[in-house]
């Protein structure tokens, strides 16, 4: 399941995750869209708001 998908089953917008995880909304957008790599920071904050494991969130967006 790609990071773009996780959202979306939560039923949340790229502007209400960026600010769960105090990036800017374009930061998602890059990451939905593979046009920027995840600083591990931000990969563990994404995992916990998702609540699922670093292993699942790497498996999500390879």
């Amino acid at each position: 399941m790609k990071i773009k998908e996780l959202r979306v089953e939560r039923g949340l917008t790229k502007v209400q995750l960026a600010k769960e995880l105090g990036v800017n909304k374009r930061t998602i957008l890059r990451w939905e869209q593979d046009m920027m790599c995840m600083s591990l920071k931000y990969a563990v904050r994404l995992a916990k708001f998702f609540e699922i494991s670093l292993d699942e969130l790497v498996e999500a967006i390879q």
